[in-house]
Order: structure tokens, then sequence, then C-alpha cells
């Protein structure tokens, strides 16, 4: 495919405008979709960063499209995933009048597993009536979906409590020896992902499978040409994730769970091993009762120290054992009870490979969540070993995202991902963001650690939110900040009879609440991490973002503490070299909610006064786009009194 090919595809009365009614050609876009083409073509790694609204992924689904050859798509999330299978996928390969087969794939735990649904219906046990009544609409899809996909079942929200009792896991699944092995739909996704042309995975699928094998794709992965990472600058956090290793509470007292029901079906007549799962149960939740808080982060040596934490470990290391001792005598009654006591020696094994202090090169951390504790195991770095992963075989590996740079400069990127010989390419927006929007620094701050900071921001902000008529994004860095902003607004607004809709993060799912946001059209919508990214709002709608703080990662976080005192050894500039492109990309990702759309206005309002103050401010500004600037209050009160109509 030539580049001329290319142009004649994304020319104004191409095969893409006659197709999208709304399809306008853009310069930036045909120079990456040749870029990727030219990558393919040479099995080269390639790096793109294009600005919001470059209309990247027609960039890369063209030249993946027509290139011919097996191609891989990785996607930040579950969401990006399923609008680029069912959208953008089939309109983009509708409009070439290309012969190409596209198949989804997700983790086994997206999909309704026959085996575990048929057992609770049997069992019939049940923590809420909810759960009772979310399984009676699971079972009537199960008998018509083809897909068994979890998101098809929309009036059953996705964390219900019930998926964990209709989905198998890597450990639970009974492989061959199933009763519905024929039927199962993991090995039907699967199947169906082997014959397709082109594959679309998320990037915790990608992963879980390079490191265990185990997701479908280690199949695919040999015969794949090409692969394509969207949202790119979410894999080293994800990468991490799974170069480690971790195991968490809750999967102690499934295994408790299972473990007893077998029990129940294969063994009943033994009564020792249901008393040894009720006291393996226990065991695990007594973990989590150490903690007095709700979440959060601990190193492994901070933890060690808490009154309790080792008399508890001990008693789940002794409790797992006897339960372990207990399944091995029974194991050859039955598959499941076999397949218990597998889990129940690897999860053994995981406890003492955590308490382990002699780790090289790794950090020994827990992370605290409502109801369980995840011991994790997490590497410094992940680029020796990600740049072996992606070195073995000759194929292209292109890697995408609107936020990949400092002041476009690639290298801390690169540097982080092991991707040294990696060729990349940039490419500004289209949006004339000096007409359409204002970044403005209210003067006047206080310190960001100040007690009173979250309170200046809500004053700071209520005169332009007023001027906007609403229509406001307010970020925050962390959820005690938005909950307390949340608090302030709502006294501001009874003292100031305001009337403005208010939507907070928690009060409903993410695409509930942009639902409501949109459709009341002058709302404020209070978030922290998860409205930073991934959120498509246009129009008037959203017409002012307000950002609390410049998004520095948490200084006790263990992972990130490890990483800067080994960069500190070695006598590099930790600060410079690692937490300031981060805080950067992640600005970047929080700014980048405001112009959607070549006809959007509006106003990034980023209260943090570092951002002026600090010799490092120049750079993080630096890398936003171009927008008109200003630190005085009436000018950017007037940008939306001035709104063209």
């Amino acid at each position: 495919m030539t580049d001329t090919q290319i142009d004649s595809i994304f020319a104004p009365k191409g095969a893409l405008a006659g197709h999208v009614p709304s399809f306008r050609a853009r310069s930036q876009q045909v120079e990456m979709a040749q870029a990727i083409a030219q990558a393919i073509t040479e099995n080269k790694q390639l790096i793109v960063e294009a600005g919001t609204g470059t209309g990247k992924t027609f960039a890369y689904l063209v030249p993946a499209i027509l290139k011919g050859g097996k191609v891989i798509i990785s996607t930040g999330t579950k969401n990006l995933q399923d609008q680029l299978f069912q959208r953008d996928l089939p309109t983009v390969r509708d409009a070439l009048k290309a012969p190409v087969s596209i198949a989804l794939l997700k983790g086994r735990s997206n999909y309704v597993c026959h085996n575990h649904l048929e057992r609770t219906q049997s069992e019939g046990r049940f923590t809420t009536r909810e759960d009772a009544r979310h399984l009676a609409k699971i079972v009537k899809y199960a008998k018509t979906t083809q897909s068994g996909d979890k998101s098809g079942v929309s009036n059953v929200p996705e964390n219900a409590p019930i998926w964990m009792q209709v989905t198998s896991t890597r450990e639970n699944c009974l492989g061959q020896e199933c009763p519905h092995h024929k039927d199962c739909f993991v090995l039907k996704a699967r199947k169906d992902a082997m014959g397709a042309d082109l594959v679309v995975v998320n990037h915790h699928l990608f992963f879980a499978d390079v490191m265990l094998r185990d997701e479908g794709l280690a199949e695919l992965l040999p015969a794949c040409n090409t692969v394509i990472f969207d949202e790119a600058h979410q894999l080293p956090e994800t990468a991490s994730l799974f170069f480690g290793d971790n195991i968490s509470t809750s999967q102690v007292i499934e295994l408790a769970r299972d473990a007893r029901l077998e029990a129940a079906i294969s063994a009943n007549d033994f009564a020792a091993l249901p008393i040894a799962t009720d006291a393996l149960d226990k065991a695990a939740r007594d973990v989590r009762l150490i903690f007095k808080q709700a979440e959060g982060r601990m190193n492994a040596n901070t933890v060690e120290d808490l009154p309790g934490w080792t008399d508890a470990m001990t008693a789940l290391s002794d409790k797992l054992g006897l339960a372990n001792g207990l399944l091995e005598k029974q194991a050859e009654r039955s598959e499941g009870l076999e397949n218990c006591w597998q889990r129940g020696q690897v999860l053994a094994q995981k406890i003492l490979q955590w308490q382990n202090k002699e780790q090289v090169d790794q950090v020994r951390w827990l992370e605290i969540f409502n109801h369980s504790v995840q011991l994790n195991i997490t590497p410094l770095s992940i680029a020796e070993t990600f740049a072996k992963q992606i070195n073995g075989h000759p194929r292209a590996w292109i890697f995408t995202s609107a936020t990949l740079t400092v002041k476009q400069d690639f290298s801390h990127y690169q540097s982080e991902m092991g991707l040294s010989e990696a060729k990349t390419a940039y490419w500004d927006s289209p949006f004339n963001y000096l007409e359409q929007a204002l970044l403005y620094v209210p003067q006047d701050m206080p310190d960001p650690n100040s007690a009173n900071y979250t309170e200046a921001v809500v004053l700071a902000a209520l005169p332009l939110i007023e001027a906007s008529k609403g229509r406001t994004f307010l970020l925050f860095t962390s959820l005690r900040a938005m909950q307390r902003a949340h608090e302030i607004l709502l006294a501001q607004f009874e003292s100031k009879q305001l009337d403005y809709p208010l939507l907070l993060q928690g009060d409903g799912s993410r695409n509930e609440l942009l639902s409501r946001f949109r459709e009341h059209g002058n709302a404020i919508l209070l978030g922290s991490q998860s409205f930073w990214e991934g959120v498509d709002v246009r129009g008037e709608a959203l017409s002012l973002v307000v950002i609390d703080k410049l998004p520095f990662a948490s200084p006790d976080d263990p992972v990130l503490a490890a990483r800067l005192a080994q960069i500190a050894k070695q006598g590099r500039n930790a600060f410079m070299e690692y937490q300031l492109p981060r805080t950067v990309i992640n600005l970047k990702q929080g700014a980048g909610r405001l112009i959607r759309d070549e006809t959007d206005r509006g106003v990034l309002m980023i209260c943090d006064p570092r951002l002026i103050e600090k010799s490092y401010g120049k750079r993080i500004w630096q890398s936003l786009p171009p927008f008109k600037r200003t630190r005085d209050l009436s000018e950017a009160v007037s940008f939306f009194v001035t709104r063209p109509e």
C-alpha cells in the first residue's frame, strides 16, 4: 500500500468521506496512517503521539486492515475495546470494502461459565436479594447469547457480586474435564480469535497472556504480523502489574468457598474438610481486619511492624497448609477437589515467595481494598523484560496515544518501556486552541499542601462556574479532596441560591454519570482518577475543566518510592527523569477532557500555584496544547460572556 493509496482513502471525496457523514480529512491523520503503514511493511517499532482530534483510530485501522496479515489491537479499557469492535472497526472495514474478519477477545472472567452458572443455581446461596434477581437475568441471557460476554447483560451491573459466582477464573476452570466444555463461551471466543484477521483485546488481557499463557493470545501471537497498542500511555503501569506477582486474600476466600462446595458434592462424608475451609476463610478475613483504613498502599517493611500482622499471616499459612493437606487426601474423588488442591499449593507458594525479603530489583508492597488485601511483588523496571518480549519475533509494534511526551520528547517513555530502538513520530492536535480555549491559573492560591487548599480551589472556581452556567468538570487528585469540595459546593450553592445539578463520582457508574451530565446540559461533575482520561463530552455541556493540583503521584506510594530511590542511587535526578514526566502525561490527560471537537470552546483552570512559581512549571505548561494563557479572573470570566451564539 503506497502513500498515494492512503491519500486517496482519506481524501475529501475518498472512501472514508463517502461512508462516514461526519468525516473530515486532516493532514495529521494522513501522515500518521502513512507512518504506520511503513512500520508495518518494515516490521518496525513505532511510537506515535497524536493530539486530540487527529483521528488516530482511523489512522491505524486503515493500514492495519489493508496491509494484510494477522493484526492484534490492544486498547486501554474494555469500554474502548467494545467501541472499537462494535463501531469503529466495522465502519472502516465497510468503507474500504475489505473482506477481513474481526474478533473480540476478553479475559475469561468476562464470559458466563455454564458450569458455575449451573452450580450457583442449584446451590441457591445469595448474599442479597439483588443477587437472586440478577441471577435470573443471567440465566435467561445465557440461553440466547452467542458470545456469553457479560457486557451483553446491560441490566446487571458489571461489578455485581453475582458475577464472581457465574464466571470462571484460571484457577477454578475445569478445562476439558468440564461437562460443558463443548459449549464454553471462553473457548468459542478464542476459536473465533484464532480464525480472525484482526483481533481486539485490552492491555490487561495482553500482558496476562504474555506472562501466564492462559488467555488465548499465546496461540495468536506467533502468527501475528502486527500489534497495535492504543492508549499506550497506560502500558508501563499495566506491564508492571503482570511482570511482577501478587496474591490476594480474596483468592484464598474463593478457594475456601470452592473447596467447601466441592466437598459437599464429592466428599460429604469427610467432615474435616468443611471445618478446615471455614477456618481458612476466617484466617483470610482476619488479615484484612489488621488494617483500619478503607484503602491504600503500604510498603512490606512498614506493614511487618503492625501489631497482629505476623500472627495473622502465620495463621493464614497454617490454615492454608491444613486445608491443602486435607484436599490432597480427597483430590482423587473429583476433578473439582483436585483443582482446589492444585490452587491451594500455588497460593501457599506465593505467600512464601512474598515473605522472602531478599527480592532483587523488586519491591514488596500491599494494597488494601474494602474487603481484601493484595500482596504484590513489582519489578523496579520493566524495560528489559518488555524488550525481550517484543524483540523475539519479527513483527511491527505500534504504540499510540495522545499523551506520551514531555515537550515532544519521547525519551522518558522509551526508557521506561525498553523501546530505545523505536522510531518516534509526533503530530499536534488540529484544533485551534488559541481561539477555542483559555488556560487560567488563579492568583493568590495557598500552598497545595495547606489545610484550606480545597476550599480555596472551590471559591476560586465559583465565578467561572457561574459564568459558564454550570457545564463543569472538577477534577481532583484525591478522593478526599473531591468529597470535601462536594461538601463546600453544596453549602455555597445553598447560600448563593444556585441550582446547577451536582454529580459526584461514585454515585453511579462512570457511563451513567456521563449520560446524566450530557442530558442536563448545565451540570457540574466532581471526579477523581476515573474521569481524568477516556471521557469524551463534546459541545457546550462541558465548557470548564478545573484541576485542583498537579497530579504528582503520592510520595508514600511504595513502588514509586522504591523506583525513585533506585534512580537516586545511580546518581541521576529522579524528579526530572521520572516524577515530572509522569505528572506531565497525567496532566495532559486531564486537560484533554476540555476540547473534543473543532467547535468546542472552554476554559482550563489549573489551580496549583506551582505551575507558575516553580522552575519546572514552565516545562509542564509548555507540554500542554497551545492555549491562550491568563491569570486575570475577569479575562477568564469574559471568555464565557463573549461566547459566540
